[in-house]
């Protein structure tokens, strides 16, 4: 069968997939109202495109942290990869590399920083949990920024575990010949079978619930790499991180997988970048599954979106041909998306080429 959108690819994954691993990736929190929220806001947005404008040459590149990429399109922290395929985060960062795009590897990878730098080159960043025990902090830390990672991802919404009844029924675990790679030799790697969701057990007994402001202060003291905040949603946090000295901001509900009923993120995206005031780039994860998508994003304000669960699907289903596809596809949709609305580059797509639902009627200004 042809694969002509990103979405298809999770359909073949949940047939490949054994039911813990595929609900696992795909399950929200609770009644997954946000998760379902995540795509359907993206519906409620509408173009307004200009028309009679020479499109044949598209620019689409852009710089994230003073790095050039070729697409405002990069690669989401999603854990546990090679439980969707053998070669698992290997795949995601030579993929993402060919694409000339960012991964960015979780900390609950199945495979190390070290593993992943020796892939070959990439701009890679490095998504953070905080555990109680700082020096394990501190250690992988240093270890990323050797291994040639460039930022930090600090996840800031999961003091606790969402509640993901998929994996409470399934009683998750990680499968008995995989281990969290970059724990490996500190006891922290093994994750035990519980009689809910081993991982919420896990998050139970290793992450700091105490994190706070005054730790993303702390980060900067044992890193020059900068600091990206993920899983702002608010104006308030927004102008709290950047007083912390966060270097960008990553509008996340964490996939709809921690709080429910929480907004989409493309909902609350306008939000944060009002109250970023250009300080800092703003960028968005949760729900893109179309280069309209991305559009919408960067309408709004985005600097460039993250993609997560597209990457696992496709991995599962084709390996590193199936992320390397889906990229090349969203590439190609965004693309298209820019010529029909008259956007020749990322700085001519304005807040004017779309309409939200709390946009009032349009005063038309006379030329």
């Amino acid at each position: 069968m042809e694969i002509t959108n990103v979405s298809e690819y999770e359909a073949i994954a949940k047939e490949k997939l054994p039911k813990m691993v595929y609900d696992y990736y795909a399950s929200g929190a609770e009644d997954q109202w946000s998760l379902k929220e995540n795509r359907n806001a993206f519906s409620r947005i509408l173009f307004r495109p200009r028309i009679l404008i020479d499109v044949t040459k598209i620019d689409m590149t852009t710089t994230v942290l003073g790095y050039k990429i070729s697409m405002p399109i990069m690669v989401a922290p999603t854990a546990f990869q090679k439980m969707a395929h053998p070669d698992g985060e290997y795949a995601t960062a030579r993929a993402a590399s060919a694409a000339g795009t960012i991964m960015t590897l979780s900390s609950w990878a199945t495979s190390s920083v070290e593993e992943v730098a020796s892939t070959g080159p990439g701009i890679r960043f490095f998504q953070l949990y905080v555990y109680k025990d700082r020096n394990v902090v501190e250690q992988l830390v240093r270890r990323a920024e050797r291994a040639g990672f460039k930022a930090i991802a600090l996840t800031v919404d999961t003091p606790r575990l969402g509640r993901r009844e998929a994996d409470i029924k399934n009683r998750f675990t990680l499968p008995p010949h995989l281990t969290l790679k970059n724990f490996d030799g500190l006891n922290l790697g093994k994750m035990d079978k519980s009689n809910d969701s081993g991982l919420a057990s896990y998050v139970a007994g290793q992450i700091d619930r105490s994190l706070s402001w005054k730790d993303v202060k702390w980060l900067q003291t044992i890193t020059t790499m900068p600091i990206l905040v993920k899983g702002v949603m608010t104006a308030e946090d927004t102008r709290l991180a950047i007083q912390s000295g966060a270097a960008g901001i990553i509008v996340s509900n964490h996939g709809a997988r921690q709080l429910d009923y929480v907004q989409a993120t493309i909902s609350c995206l306008e939000e944060v970048v009002k109250a970023a005031q250009g300080r800092v780039p703003v960028f968005l994860d949760g729900g893109v599954r179309r280069g309209t998508d991305v559009f919408k994003a960067m309408a709004l304000g985005a600097s460039g979106i993250f993609i997560g669960r597209p990457v696992v699907f496709s991995l599962a289903a084709e390996g590193e041909l199936g992320v390397r596809k889906v990229l090349q596809m969203l590439r190609e949709e965004f693309e298209l998306t820019m010529a029909l609305s008259g956007c020749r580059s990322l700085s001519e797509i304005t807040r004017n080429h779309i309409v939200t639902e709390n946009d009032g009627p349009r005063t038309v200004s006379r030329l």
